[in-house]
């Protein structure tokens, strides 16, 4: 009896031993990226500096730190602006091409654009990321398309994420996508979709910042009340998940696109690197993120899904 309580004893002990190490793993910090923009409340209104203790944030549901919190002035932080247009559109969107190409022309110094067209499931650049607005505009072209020849923009986003133009990780990467975000593999809104979520994953790990304008596709299938509302709840999923934001007019085409282009440089010039540690499981994983912010001038607009990296990966 004496030999048989020992063992359960040391038994015990050992148990208790290795629980820390448990414990320690389990309670890794990883490092994390997100941009955020920051934006008055009222429609004239402006915002003064925000300090990083005005937010309150949380990964995965759990109490995050801000590490770093720094304004994205044009000086000193580079855009690659990539316009992704669906070859598929209506050729009405011709007539938007005044102010898109206005937008392009206005864009500081410090921005790089380009313009891909949405075809067969991949991102077909049609020129390559500039600051020169005339070789830009050199790609800007009425579709040659036909109904559903994007494929899906879905599977053109993941593309574009996964072959991003660039090797440069200090830019920020922000995409702008013009479609009726129908996705032709699933005509119905399913939160759920397989290629909308593989796109924002995709997105997340690329590192992009989405948004979107809605714009009719060519064609009788995606155009009833049913389809368009299932493409335009899809794009703001995307957008929402990665910190952009989405445009549209009812169920129809915009009148114009000038008021959503000026929103979106407003947007660029209000940005913030958020830089923050949480918990992590020792490993890269793409996590929920909640932020809050404490400024009753100004709200926030902040991805709803990031990329935490281990400690480790963090520091290479």
């Amino acid at each position: 009896m004496k030999k048989l309580g020992l063992s359960i004893a040391l038994t015990a002990t050992a148990i208790f031993a290795v629980c820390p190490a448990f414990a320690q793993k389990n309670d890794q910090m990883g490092q994390g990226r997100a941009v955020v923009t920051i934006l008055p409340s009222a429609k004239n209104g402006t915002v003064s500096q925000v300090p990083a203790q005005s937010l309150k944030l949380k990964v995965n549901g759990k109490d995050s730190t801000v590490t770093n919190f720094t304004p994205l002035a044009e000086a000193n932080s580079p855009i690659e602006l990539v316009l992704l247009l669906d070859s598929g559109s209506r050729t009405s969107l011709g007539s938007e091409f005044s102010e898109i190409e206005a937008f392009v022309k206005e864009m500081p110094p410090n921005t790089k654009m380009a313009i891909a067209y949405m075809d067969a499931g991949r991102a077909a650049f049609s020129s390559q990321l500039s600051s020169n607005a005339a070789d830009v505009l050199k790609g800007l072209h009425l579709s040659a398309g036909f109904p559903g020849s994007n494929a899906s923009p879905y599977f053109c986003l993941s593309d574009l994420a996964k072959n991003w133009p660039s090797h440069d990780r200090t830019a920020r990467r922000e995409v702008l996508m013009i479609t009726d975000g129908v996705d032709n593999y699933d005509r119905r809104y399913d939160p759920d979709d397989p290629y909308v979520t593989t796109a924002i994953n995709d997105s997340v790990r690329g590192g992009l910042i989405v948004y979107s304008i809605y714009w009719k596709d060519m064609g009788r299938a995606n155009n009833s009340w049913y389809e368009s509302n299932a493409g335009q709840n899809l794009l703001l999923t995307v957008t929402q998940a990665t910190g952009g934001n989405s445009y549209w007019e009812g169920l129809g085409n915009p009148v114009s696109l000038q008021p959503f282009l000026q929103d979106l440089r407003r947007r660029l010039n209000n940005q913030y690197e958020l830089n923050f540690t949480a918990p992590s499981n020792g490993k890269p994983e793409i996590e929920s993120m909640k932020v809050d912010l404490k400024v009753p001038s100004a709200k926030v607009a902040s991805p709803q899904k990031v990329l935490v990296t281990g400690a480790a990966t963090a520091r290479e």
